[in-house]
Order: C-alpha cells, then structure tokens, then sequence
C-alpha cells in the first residue's frame, strides 16, 4: 500500500450519512511518568444500526483504547472511511465525468472515553500491555505521520487461493491494519504485549495474477483507451446506490454475471486499476487470529 507525501482536500461531491469523527480532538501529550493501560476494542461493524447482525458474519470493527492512571481518563483511537463503506469500495459514475469518482480517504480518529456498552455488549474490551507516558507519546508522533501519509481506504485482500501460504497480490488498509500497526508501533517502543487471543476480519477476493491496466489518465484520458474505459465504467454500474428493491436484484444478477460467470473484477488500488481474473470460491470473509507483536523489551528502559 502507498504512501503518500500529503492528504488531499476532499471533494464536496463526496458526502457522508454519518459524519465522521464527530467527537474527535487532538491526542494529548501524556507525563512521562504516566502508567497507560491499552485496550483491544471490536464490535460488528455498524453495530449502532444493526446490533449483532454483522458480528454473525464475523464482520467485526477493530479500535483501540487507552487509560490514564495519572488523571483517569479513558480514551479511544480508530481507524476508518470518511464517507463510509459503500463509497471507499465503489465509485460513482458523475455525469459528463469519464472517470469513475472516487470517495475513499481513511482516517485516524482519537477522542475522549471509551463507550463500554457498545464494545462489551457484542465484541471485546479487553486490556493487552500497559506503557509509559513516554511511550504513549511516541505512538502519537508516529499516528500523526501514519494519518497524513496512508490516506486510502481498501477494502479487499486479494490473494490467489484459499491457502494460508497463498500468493496475496494486495493487501487491504482498513481499520484492523491501522490496529495492527499501531500495536506494533507500541511493542518497537518496548510493551510487552499479554499472550491472548486475536482475529480479525479480512474479506478477500480469489484471483489469478493481475493485470495492470493503468491509471485515471492513462485510461480515462484524451489519449486513453475508450473501449478499456468503457469496459470499467460498465462494471462499476451494477454497484451505483440502489433506488429500489427490483433493480437491485437486476445489478445483483449483472454482478454475478461479470464477476463469477465471466470471472472479471476491476480493482482499484494505489490510484492505478487491474483487472483481476476472479477464481473459484471468488469471495471469502475470514476471521482468522493475528498474534500481538513481540518487541524489545529494553527499548526506553521498560
């Protein structure tokens, strides 16, 4: 996944139901000090809205969550789309626009207290290293170059089969990597993290080796490749916001039909598209255990 050198405005165009970090504020520098509990936080995606129902399906949001012994305050920090889900996977298709439009910035969000019901009640809260103010605030340091930097959403894995040693050709960047890094971030600067369980939620599509198409310019522009350009915008129709429930079932079936039937999906990754031969069984939502990280226990002192 890409790193950029900065974030770019957002496009009015892209408009979300829900606002995104609503609560957020700056992440305080801690006292050096301080003794600072660190909390695994997952419930079911849009739990708000549905309560457990994605939590069958093991489609899990993952967050993080911090407590001050010095002053007592509770904090919570996550990673995920400006403009929700539907809009980081898919784009839309403006009018007099040749190229798809994408809405899909991610984003840290830190506020203030950790919402115990809705992380207890469906999913986890569960402590996993304690650190030093001094440690705390390196981890800041290091969200604030990962958040200007790592802007894009995806929501796919993409790997060759089923198998645990398959190829992956791209890797997703969602709310469980930013989790993942952070950890990591925390054990480089020496927390010793507890010996327990941790899965998280992949949705992976299966594909032969992809192939590169090219970029926004390259296809979509004055030079570009009308019949490659047409092709995408085809495919990303079916996927538009749905007005009612007959022609959703009508894009459903012309999803079914380019994607399994014809085994073709058009990936957008890196600001650059692919065309991905799909393979049998197509599309997988795992939720498989990744271990805490181990780091060096004498970094800082600790």
């Amino acid at each position: 996944h890409r790193r950029f050198d900065y974030r770019p405005k957002t496009d009015p165009y892209c408009q979300a139901r829900y606002t995104f970090c609503p609560t957020g504020s700056a992440i305080p520098v801690m006292k050096e000090e301080d003794v600072i509990e660190v909390y695994r936080l997952q419930a079911p995606v849009w739990e708000f809205k549905y309560g457990d129902l994605l939590g069958h399906l093991k489609i899990m949001h993952d967050a993080v969550g911090f407590k001050s012994s010095l002053t007592g305050k509770n904090y919570t920090m996550e990673w995920y789309e400006l403009f929700q889900l539907g809009n980081c996977t898919f784009p839309h298709l403006r009018p007099g626009m040749d190229a798809p439009f994408w809405c899909n910035q991610g984003a840290a969000c830190f506020y203030e207290g950790i919402d115990d019901a809705h992380w207890k009640e469906n999913g986890t809260l569960v402590l996993v290293t304690t650190v030093s103010g001094l440690m705390f605030n390196e981890m800041a340091k290091w969200v604030k170059y990962d958040n200007e930097t790592g802007i894009y959403y995806e929501t796919w894995t993409v790997q060759a089969s089923p198998d645990k040693q398959s190829v992956v050709w791209f890797d997703s960047y969602e709310c469980s990597k930013f989790i993942l890094r952070t950890y990591q971030k925390l054990a480089d600067v020496g927390a010793v993290f507890k010996k327990i369980q941790t899965n998280y939620t992949s949705i992976i599509l299966f594909s032969g080796e992809p192939v590169y198409l090219g970029n926004e310019t390259s296809i979509f522009g004055p030079q570009g490749n009308k019949t490659l350009a047409a092709a995408i915008r085809d495919f990303y129709y079916p996927f538009k916001p749905h007005q009612s429930v007959r022609e959703f079932f009508v894009d459903l079936i012309k999803i079914i039909d380019r994607v399994i039937l014809n085994g073709q999906f058009y990936l957008f990754y890196n600001l650059e598209y692919w065309l991905l031969p799909m393979k049998f069984p197509y599309l997988k939502i795992t939720y498989e255990e990744v271990p805490l990280p181990t780091g060096s226990k004498t970094a800082f002192g600790v």
